[in-house]
């Protein structure tokens, strides 16, 4: 496994190789030890499966404050997506800043998103399946979400919006005042 460290701390690409031959192939997608330099000590604590059936759609961006702060690991397993990180810690250098990576069903790449960082994605396609790996339990209580448009951010997804969750359309904007989540 690769690491690829993206510009947003403890955030990265992870890729895998594939091998294959006249059966088919096979790629490791996740080793606690090859990858224990980006789990600190973590570990997978929740591993959850979405589908989505509409190009265009958006879900996000959730994240969980402390003590349940969460690392996620994404991958797509069918389709195209759009997948967003946005840094939501107090002091961190890329406070409030967001990248954006394609991950494909068949690719071997995932996102790792910190802790402290909010997750959201855009399908590119139709028929859509998602798998998340967590480092923390859900907690809703210490669940929480921006705004996927929220002008203070500016997340460009790449196409237009076709579907969003009446969940996800009443999450707030940030407000002025807010400076970060502590860890």
């Amino acid at each position: 496994m690769r690491i690829l460290p993206l510009d947003i701390a403890g955030a990265a690409i992870l890729e895998s190789d594939r091998h294959g031959d006249e059966r088919g192939g096979f790629a490791r997608w996740f080793c606690e030890h090859e990858l224990s330099a980006v789990l600190n000590g973590a570990s997978i604590r929740q591993m959850n499966h979405s589908t989505s059936l509409q190009c265009g759609t958006v879900r996000g961006m959730h994240f969980q404050y402390a003590p349940q702060a969460e690392k996620k690991i994404i991958r797509c397993l069918a389709g195209r997506i759009f997948d967003v990180v946005l840094d939501l810690r107090a002091g961190s250098e890329t406070f409030l800043q967001w990248r954006g990576v394609e991950l494909s069903g068949g690719d071997d790449r995932a996102l790792l998103i910190p802790e402290g960082c909010a997750h959201g994605f855009q399908t590119l396609s139709d028929q859509v399946q998602m798998l998340y790996l967590h480092t923390a339990f859900y907690a809703p209580e210490l669940e929480a979400a921006v705004a996927y448009n929220d002008p203070r951010v500016q997340i460009a997804w790449p196409l237009p919006i076709t579907v969003v969750s009446d969940r996800d359309r009443q999450h707030p904007y940030l407000p002025v005042d807010f400076f970060g989540i502590t860890l």
